[in-house]
């Protein structure tokens, strides 16, 4: 102070101007906090011009303005020292000392706002012209705040939590190390990362000689930590200093396997070989942290000497520590070689592995060490031969200690043979495959999170991706979630593997990289298009949700539609995606786009498989509707179906889809068939392809022309006129590897006018009654049905020849099998035809010329019991004869209303009107009058009628009305009351039978007389 005070005031002035400017221009080339001292720089910066004011303005040389500016000069000094201290440190250390950085700038900063406050006011007349500048200046400085960055603060609070969890595994140390790097510009490199860490030492070693205990034992920790980390090591070196261990242990006997520790390198107070050897002033070497408890008791002494210790300070022992460590690295090279010998002799498997691990625990040197010592290749090559489920277990473990955080290790093992036996873990019992998962998870991640370059590798691998996805399917399995985070990442670095994991039935991410934008679209449906789907697979990939973003692709570009209409047509042919395409409004998308002018053949091509797959269930009718629901006009779709057959681009590969689309179509409602082939002249169109050289077209042509001929059966006869064309018919009939056609062929036939008799005796001519009667022996039941129709137009009624005909080709046995083994409309069909025969039957009978019926007569020959003469199949067609009465009755019992009208019909044949005696005994024996009587209570009205028509010639017979008067009356009681049909139809003829039974009773009915009044 009393320098100061003869040294003239200008001059100071001057000097803490330069100091000023100096400072300012050092704090902002500080690296690490460095905006609180760019911002300490602004403000001192800002002073200069304060001060050249003072200058130009000769402040006041009063004692105040010295001390004011005395104050100024030594805060400016703390502030440039402590640029100078963190200007030159270590930026590792400086990181983790941000808190402390920023605190100091800040405290720093406020002190020379304070300081310029005092001046100010001391030289307020001087400062006048810039006084409001200076107030803001200094109001700045003393409220200023400074925190450290945001990351930084994150890295040392990730740092702190680490130390205090005592995380000192290699993993966390890499990954501390790289993001400290990373934040403070730093290459990893092992040369620029054995700087940071030395600095660190330095400090450390500054700290234990300030006695700052917490700051060393933190820094300690730091150091502790990042040495671990694999790039704070030069591998080079790493690999040497292994190499001069072997070389020293070879000079020891081969049986050693221990190296006991000198009596120096233990502890004099715990007995145990020391970590941190550190000496006391009298020499002694202790254990860091014993010889400080043994001070925190309260001892005060020399723990070996007992002498009083006048000096208590520390000095690390660094040259024992050195001679420690060796020690340690010869026992860890002793353990190596024999865990070597143990594994190439296959001896103490398990125990071999044990011993890697421990080594890895103990000292992260040991997993470069286990590497360079062969041990992980010798591992690796056991683990692909081994058929042992413990050791495989036990080595994968022991692999993941090897690898974990170590980045070398990992390039190793991926780029050895032991990459293709983990991944053939995978696919292991549980056990093996969980530790393999977990041990692949490891050398997948890396320090900054996923490396890119192995997951690669992986996604290549179709074999790996197939074991994740069965270990992500069973929800048993512990590596579920382990498998999906590896997938996704998988998924991301390579869409094939997205494929590979459709292929194996997870579809997730096939679609959700569908759903996620229209860059992967193409090639994500392309994958739909040639996997090998079974209906479940395709009924999941419309639940997870593939179709609508297909539909979507149908407004891009051409190779988008033609990729988009292939992978449709492969999902339309699950029922459930039906109905998703359909309430998704997909139909009218692709009928607008199959009939848009210049659309592509081959656009329009698909789009019809995709109408033939929806129109090709039962309820394929309900899929044809808008997005709300609502039914499109199917007359319309007919109609524009039809019109491609005309187009002169209309080849065989877009006539196959269109027809199979139109008749699935057609098959959906008769009027609108009718209503279409009508208004479009369908029949027409259709018929000239039955000359198609293909013969699938010839097979749908006929299978439409079957539906069409129902409603316009005009043309075809015409058309089946022409050259070759019947023998064409007949050939479909006589396809027998095609059911479906057979069935439409003989559909036709059954269409068509049976007045058409010219056409009849050409079919006989040229053997189309026969390929029909084979239909009716080894056909399908569709195809008997409609060959059972066209049956009728060979047997006109009128012509006993064609009928004669027909019997001998052994017709009837073929019928009465119909009706106990056909369906309703085959039993049907089979009972008409066998009325038919029966109601030529009386005209083909000679009948017997006793008097009376056949109660009255007696007779030596046995005599049909209905016809009274002598019966046969092939001489009268008797339908007795042929053992058909079973059949008819059977099907009386079925309740079924078309098979019980036909068998009415035709049992009403028997009761002839010269003798119904003969027939209703017949049908009395044959138990046919109880389920007779029944149709009755169950019947249609048209089949009562049908069943009362029956009953009235019954009950002409006395004997009948005695043995089924009293059933029959009361239900045709009930019948007479009943106001059925318009005209009274129903009530009439029950009022008819009725009577006919009242005539052989005593007493009349009064309720009969009033029906019939």
């Amino acid at each position: 102070m009393v320098g100061l005070e003869l040294i003239p005031i200008g001059t100071i002035l001057t000097v803490v101007t330069n100091q000023v400017l100096r400072t300012a221009h050092a704090a902002a080339d500080v690296l690490v906090s460095k905006e609180c001292f760019k911002t300490l720089s602004k403000h001192l910066f800002d002073i200069e011009p304060v001060l050249r004011e003072l200058q130009l303005q000769e402040l006041n040389d009063s004692q105040a303005a010295r001390v004011a500016l005395e104050s100024l000069e030594a805060d400016v000094k703390r502030a440039s020292n402590l640029v100078d201290k963190y200007r030159n440190r270590g930026r590792f250390y400086l990181l983790v000392k941000c808190r402390t950085i920023v605190e100091e700038v800040e405290k720093v900063t406020r002190d020379i706002g304070k300081s310029l406050n005092v001046l100010s006011i001391a030289n307020t007349q001087v400062l006048s012209r810039i006084s409001d500048q200076v107030d803001r200046l200094q109001s700045e400085m003393q409220s200023v705040e400074f925190e450290a960055s945001q990351p930084q603060l994150q890295i040392v609070d990730k740092l702190n939590q680490g130390i205090r969890e005592q995380k000192l595994d290699q993993a966390f140390a890499n990954y501390m190390l790289e993001e400290i790097a990373k934040e403070v510009g730093v290459p990893v490199e092992p040369s620029e990362i054995s700087k940071e860490i030395a600095s660190i030492r330095r400090e450390k070693e500054e700290a234990a000689n300030r006695k700052e205990k917490l700051e060393f034992y933190f820094l300690e920790q730091i150091i502790q930590l990042l040495s671990r980390a694999d790039a704070a090591r030069d591998y080079e070196e790493v690999k040497n200093q292994y190499f001069e261990r072997v070389k020293v242990i070879q000079r020891y006997d081969s049986r050693k396997k221990y190296i006991h520790p000198l009596n120096s390198f233990c502890c004099c107070i715990t007995g145990a070989v020391m970590v941190d050897p550190v000496s006391l002033c009298t020499g002694t070497t202790c254990e860091r942290s014993a010889i400080e408890d043994w001070f925190y008791n309260g001892n005060m002494t020399d723990p070996e000497t007992k002498e009083v210790l006048e000096d208590t300070t520390l000095r690390s022992n660094i040259p024992l520590r050195q001679s420690i460590e060796e020690w340690r690295e010869l026992n860890y090279c002793l353990v190596i070689s024999s865990i070597r010998e143990k594994l190439l002799s296959s001896s103490d498997m398990q125990e071999s592995l044990s011993e890697i691990q421990a080594l890895v625990r103990e000292n992260s040197i040991n997993k470069d060490w286990i590497s360079i010592g062969e041990l992980t290749d010798i591992v690796i090559s056991i683990l692909g031969n081994s058929d042992d489920r413990e050791v495989k277990m036990k080595i994968l473990i022991t692999l993941k200690d090897v690898v974990e955080g170590h980045a070398r290790n990992k390039e190793k093992v991926a780029a050895s043979v032991g990459w293709d036996h983990i991944i053939s873990c995978l696919g292991g019992d549980l056990g093996i495959s969980k530790e393999a998962i977990h041990l692949l998870q490891e050398l997948l991640l890396d320090r900054s999170g996923w490396n890119q370059c192995f997951c690669k590798k992986l996604s290549q691998n179709r074999y790996a991706v197939s074991f994740l996805v069965t270990l992500l399917k069973d929800p048993v399995n512990d590596s579920a979630e382990v498998a999906e985070k590896i997938l996704k990442e998988l998924f991301e670095i390579n869409e094939d593997s997205i494929v590979t994991a459709a292929t194996c039935g997870w579809y997730k991410p096939l679609v959700d990289r569908m759903v996620r934008g229209p860059d992967s679209r193409i090639s994500m449906a392309k994958a739909i298009v040639n996997l090998q789907l079974s209906d479940l697979n395709l009924k999941l990939l419309g639940e997870e949700g593939a179709i609508p973003p297909l539909l979507e692709m149908l407004s891009g570009s051409i190779d988008s539609k033609d990729t988009s209409l292939s992978a449709l047509v492969k999902l339309a042919g699950s029922h459930a995606n039906k109905g998703i395409i359909a309430a998704s409004g997909g139909v009218p998308l692709i009928l607008d786009l199959m009939l848009l002018p210049r659309t592509k053949t081959f656009i329009t091509i698909k789009c019809s498989e995709i109408l033939e797959k929806l129109s090709s269930s039962e309820d394929g009718i309900e899929f044809f509707v808008d997005g709300e629901g609502k039914q499109l006009e199917l007359d319309s779709i007919i109609t524009n179906l039809l019109s491609l057959q005309q187009s002169s681009s209309s080849g065989h590969s877009l006539r196959k889809p269109t027809l199979r689309a139109l008749l699935g179509i057609c098959k959906f409602e008769t009027s609108l068939v009718k209503k279409a082939i009508l208004a479009a002249n369908g029949v027409s169109q259709i018929l000239p392809l039955l000359d198609d050289s293909d013969s699938e077209i010839r097979e749908t042509a006929i299978n439409l022309l079957f539906l069409f001929s129902q409603h316009e059966p005009e043309g075809v006869v015409e058309y089946l006129f022409k050259p070759r064309r019947l023998e064409a018919l007949i050939g479909l009939l006589e396809n027998e590897d095609n059911d479906n056609v057979q069935m439409a062929a003989a559909g036709l036939l059954a269409n068509l006018p049976k007045s058409e008799r010219e056409l009849t005796m050409k079919l006989i001519k040229m053997g189309g009654l026969d390929a029909i009667i084979s239909i009716l022996k080894t056909g399908k039941m569709e195809a008997k049905e409609n060959a059972l129709s066209a049956l009728f137009r060979f047997t006109d009624p009128t012509d006993i020849e064609s009928q004669r005909d027909l019997v001998k080709r052994g017709i009837y046995p073929l019928l009465v099998d119909f009706l106990n083994t056909g369906s309703v409309t085959a039993k049907a069909r089979a009972a008409a035809f066998i009325g038919d025969l029966s109601m030529s039957t009386p005209n083909l009978t000679v009948v017997s010329k006793s008097p009376g019926c056949w109660f009255l007569r007696s007779s030596r020959v046995p005599l049909c019991s209905a016809h009274d003469s002598l019966c046969s199949v092939i001489t009268t067609f008797c339908l007795l004869e042929a053992d058909a009465l079973p059949g008819l009755i059977k099907l009386l019992h079925g309740e079924v209303h078309a098979t019980a009208y036909e068998a009415i019909q035709t049992l009403s044949t028997l009761v002839l009107e010269e003798c119904p005696q003969r027939g209703a005994h017949v049908l009395h024996e044959a138990n046919a009058m109880r389920p007779l009587l029944d149709i009755l209570n169950w019947g249609s009205d048209s089949l009562k009628a049908e069943a009362l028509g029956l009953l009235e010639k019954v009950f002409v017979s006395k004997e009948m009305v005695e043995y089924y008067g009293t059933t029959a009356r009361s239900r045709l009681v009930g019948l007479t009351g009943m106001n059925i049909y318009g005209d009274g139809h129903l009530r009439r003829k029950a009022a008819k039978v009725l009577s006919l039974l009242e005539r052989y009773s005593r007493t009349s009915s009064s309720a009969v007389s009033g029906v019939m009044e």
